[in-house]
């Protein structure tokens, strides 16, 4: 199938400035996300910048750049200025990858897409992995997710979802049917031209979730089980030794 890639990279990052430009394993960071970008067979690839040292760099290893807006406060929105530079179509889908996952195998990138291609009553489709732990289920930085039948999400949250009622305990709470929602998304052009217009709600705004936003105008998500789990995204100093041994490995 033709699909696109996206790969918003700012450089303010609050939590670790300049990270795009970090070096790992002998090249910048933002170079091995877009090598997982086009080992996935994408039919285009672009990097979305506000910043011109991310575009220099970008360009020096032969990537293609967009430049966007300084003011957008998520890559969807990002993504949505692209969508309009770049000209593509309404059907046309497109491939959120966040500039900070060098880990990311491309295969979950075919999925996610291919995901969104079988449904054509979705707006949108994410991927999601099995809970494996009462600790991972606890945890507000681990984004829960729940499905339907057909794999479409109900509702994302920081909560542990579902909640088993009858558990005395945490230790004794079951693991069955929770899930780990994976921050990688398809879009198809027209909707997320209009998701970007949309104003956050009220869901969005408490949980910190964007998504929500999709669910509560009515849009529906495919969200089926990643065929491969991600490895460790670069969010703050810490991460970025464990990456680049997995990398050098």
């Amino acid at each position: 199938m033709s699909f696109k890639v996206a790969i918003p990279a700012r450089f303010a990052s609050t939590r670790l400035p300049g990270k795009p430009l970090l070096m790992l394993a002998g090249r910048p960071m933002i170079q091995h996300v877009h090598e997982r970008a086009l080992e996935s067979g994408a039919g285009e690839v672009v990097i979305a910048t506000d910043d011109p040292r991310i575009r220099e760099t970008a360009e020096a290893f032969g990537a293609r750049v967009c430049m966007t807006a300084s003011h957008h406060e998520s890559g969807s929105d990002r993504l949505a200025e692209v969508a309009d530079q770049m000209g593509w179509f309404d059907d046309d889908i497109v491939v959120n990858l966040q500039g900070d996952e060098p880990l990311t195998p491309p295969a979950i990138l075919v999925q996610v897409a291919e995901a969104l291609e079988r449904h054509p009553q979705a707006a949108m489709a994410t991927l999601c992995t099995p809970i494996t732990s009462v600790a991972q289920m606890l945890d507000p930085n681990v984004v829960k997710v729940v499905r339907d039948v057909q794999a479409f999400a109900l509702y994302f949250s920081r909560a542990p979802i579902p909640w088993d009622r009858d558990a005395a305990r945490p230790e004794e709470r079951s693991l069955a049917g929770c899930y780990r929602h994976i921050g990688l998304y398809a879009y198809r052009v027209g909707f997320l031209k209009s998701f970007a217009a949309m104003s956050p709600c009220d869901l969005e705004t408490t949980e910190r979730l964007e998504q929500l936003r999709a669910l509560y105008a009515g849009a529906r998500i495919q969200c089926p089980v990643a065929s491969e789990v991600p490895g460790q995204g670069v969010d703050v100093s810490s991460d970025v030794e464990r990456v680049e041994k997995q990398l050098r490995g």
